[in-house]
């Protein structure tokens, strides 16, 4: 059996860890919770906090964002203190993983928008704030969720070299694409005009 070196190691525990951690799906035990049954068979049957608030309950979408977001945070901090960024980077791809593919659903999870803003946050706050700052921006001017979310997706790296955060600029591209892939439906139905904006119930 090969020698396998330590960081090698350490850093594998941290991405197993981390993907554990950003597999809880929040936004099926938060519905739970506040009585409102399955999530996944309500709207897009997505588990993310846009979906549960199509269930009329916006404590139980606010708690969903918050918990997602900090799955992603607390993931990146905790690898940041015990082994420094290279670490925290790969907490943060793990733990947004686990959210989009938790093993505990089978691989079936959110479309990571809130783990993404969680895991920059943790990374960099100013660039968290930028992102944050463009999702609600173009969400309350176009009422698109979906649009909101690819923007900031998109210009985070952008945010990442305007503000001195160039260390996490390849990672930022990475969730970018991971991001884009994850909302491919809604940017089809984007393209077409036919996205359902925040306040109508419809798939996303």
């Amino acid at each position: 059996m090969p020698d396998i070196p330590e960081q090698t190691y350490l850093l594998g525990i941290v991405a197993l860890a981390a993907y554990l951690l950003g597999s809880i799906p929040f936004g099926l035990l938060v519905a739970r919770m506040f009585g409102l049954g399955d999530v996944r068979q309500i709207g897009s049957g997505n588990i993310g906090a846009t979906n549960v608030l199509r269930t009329g309950n916006k404590s139980a979408a606010a708690a969903t964002l918050v918990l997602d977001a900090l799955k992603g945070a607390v993931a990146v901090l905790i690898a940041k203190a015990a082994m420094g960024e290279a670490a925290a980077q790969v907490a943060g791809l793990a733990a947004f993983l686990g959210h989009c593919f938790p093993v505990w659903l089978r691989f079936k999870g959110g479309k990571g928008v809130a783990t993404f803003i969680g895991v920059i946050y943790a990374l960099s706050w100013p660039v968290g704030i930028a992102v944050s700052v463009t999702w609600i921006a173009v969400v309350a001017i176009f009422r698109w969720s979906s649009m909101g979310a690819l923007l900031a997706a998109g210009l985070a790296p952008v945010w990442a070299i305007i503000l001195g955060y160039g260390a996490g600029v390849v990672l930022l591209m990475a969730l970018c694409v991971l991001v884009y892939i994850r909302h491919s439906a809604n940017i089809s139905r984007l393209r077409v005009g036919t996205e359902p904006k925040i306040g109508k119930a419809k798939s996303g």
